[in-house]
Formats: C-alpha cells, structure tokens, sequence
C-alpha cells in the first residue's frame, strides 16, 4: 500500500518546525520529507524522528542562495565547487538522520543563457554527486518543476529529466516525480509515470492547481494511490502541499490509506 510521507516544509505550519514531527506521527504519518534542514542541528532533527518513530524520506541540497531567489545550483556553470561543498553538507545530514534520497535542485536558467552548457554542468555535478554517496546508500534525485511555481527553472519535463538520468548513467540517479508539478506542465499522469517507473525514485502530490490537499482538484489521486499500489510502487509518496485550513482537519483524504503505513 502507499506510503505517505508529510511535508513538513508546507504541513504542519501551526507548530514550530521541531514540533512538526511529533504532529505528523500523531496523524498517522510513518515518514517525514521537508525542503532543507540546515537550520537545526543534525543530531535535533535525528532525535525528533527516533522519538516518533518517523522514517526520513527526502530533502534538498543546499539551494544556493534561497532568500535571493536562487532554486539550486547543479546547473549552474562556475558553481560547481560550491556544489560540491553541498553535496557533503547534505551526505552528513543524510547520515545522521538515516536519509536516502536527496534531490539535487538545477537552478533557475536566466534569459539568454547558454543552455548547453547548463546541461553540461548539470550531468557533470550529477554524476559527481551520485559517486559521491553511492558508498554510503544515498539515491540522487533531480525534479522537473513546472514554471509557474518557479519561472525558468531549469528541469521541466519527465522525458528530460530521464533522458539527463540516462546520460549521468549511474545507478543511484533516480528521478523524483511529482504529479503536481507533472500535471501542470505535461499531464497523462498514469501513463507518464508507467513509461518511467524504473527511474522513479520519489513520488510527490498536491491538488491541481491550488496545490492544497490531494482529494480536490482536477486530479483523481484515489484512483492513481490504487493504480500505484497495483504497480507494485514501493517508495514514498510525499504530500508536498499547503493545507487549505489547519492540516490535520484537512486529512480525511488520508484516513483510507492511514492503517497501512506501518
């Protein structure tokens, strides 16, 4: 059956971020996903999941600089030390909170920019990262996010995103699907995922197009939740979205699927 990983970055905004875990078990939730933890200790974040039993299933890299607008570095030419430093500021995170998946976010592409050599830097610093932390068991995930959300961003489309999987070449690349994201700028959300699903390495979900909960909107997400099961979809699916009202009233989508996630 899915499993379903709470957002803590979107969810849970009532209480301090710390304080989330704690509320995202008492719903039910057995795994957590957030956007970046670098503002708290590693050993706090550890702590919070061991005292509620909570897996960590996903968080970026290092952004670059997010208050400025920056939305990654990974295909950005002249970054790429910087990068570097990220992915093991990220790895000793992962490994402190029993992390698997990080997902390395492109970057904005700014008008005008030579486009091939942001692809060129991007498979470089994938493919550097993904040797990087195969040793240690960490799956690379790169996102296609539509421009809407993120104007320019460089990853848009799952066929990119899997031919740029397929060009890195290494195992522990994987894409992170997000039918949120997928919708709005594809569509054919089954039929997308079934071409692709041995390079899927991350689910995410949101209604369209509010991205509130996933039960309202133009997608049907009880009937891909079933179709997923029936795939034999093993991963996480992370609920990456911002409530209408307070999260926990807003979870019946959720009480179907709740007695199946442990």
């Amino acid at each position: 059956m899915p499993r379903f990983a709470a957002n803590l970055s979107m969810m849970y905004g009532e209480h301090e971020f710390l304080d989330r875990f704690g509320a995202a078990a008492a719903d039910g939730f057995t795994g957590v996903e957030f956007l970046f933890p670098y503002a708290w200790p590693a050993a706090e974040i550890a702590a919070r999941l061991r005292a509620n039993g909570l897996t960590q299933a996903l968080f970026n890299m290092p952004p670059g600089d997010f208050d400025a607008g920056e939305r990654g570095i990974a295909a950005l030419p002249g970054r790429e030390a910087e990068f570097e430093q990220g992915v093991r500021r990220a790895g000793a995170y992962a490994l402190a909170t029993g992390c698997t998946r990080l997902h390395a976010m492109a970057g904005i592409a700014a008008p005008g920019a030579d486009r091939s050599a942001m692809r060129a830097t991007y498979v470089a610093n994938l493919r550097r990262a993904a040797r990087m932390l195969a040793p240690d068991g960490i799956t690379v995930l790169i996102e296609p996010i539509n421009h809407r959300d993120i104007p320019g961003y460089f990853l848009s489309t799952q066929a990119d995103a899997h031919a740029i999987r397929e060009e890195v070449g290494e195992p522990n690349l994987k894409v992170q699907m997000d039918f949120y994201h997928c919708q709005i700028v594809e569509g054919d959300l089954l039929r997308r995922y079934e071409k692709h699903a041995a390079g899927v390495g991350h689910i995410q979900v949101a209604g369209v197009p509010e991205r509130h909960e996933p039960d309202l909107g133009e997608v049907n997400y009880a009937y891909l939740f079933e179709k997923l099961d029936a795939l034999g979809y093993a991963g996480w699916i992370g609920c990456e979205y911002r409530p209408r009202a307070g999260t926990s009233a807003g979870l019946g989508w959720f009480a179907r699927w709740k007695d199946f996630q442990r």
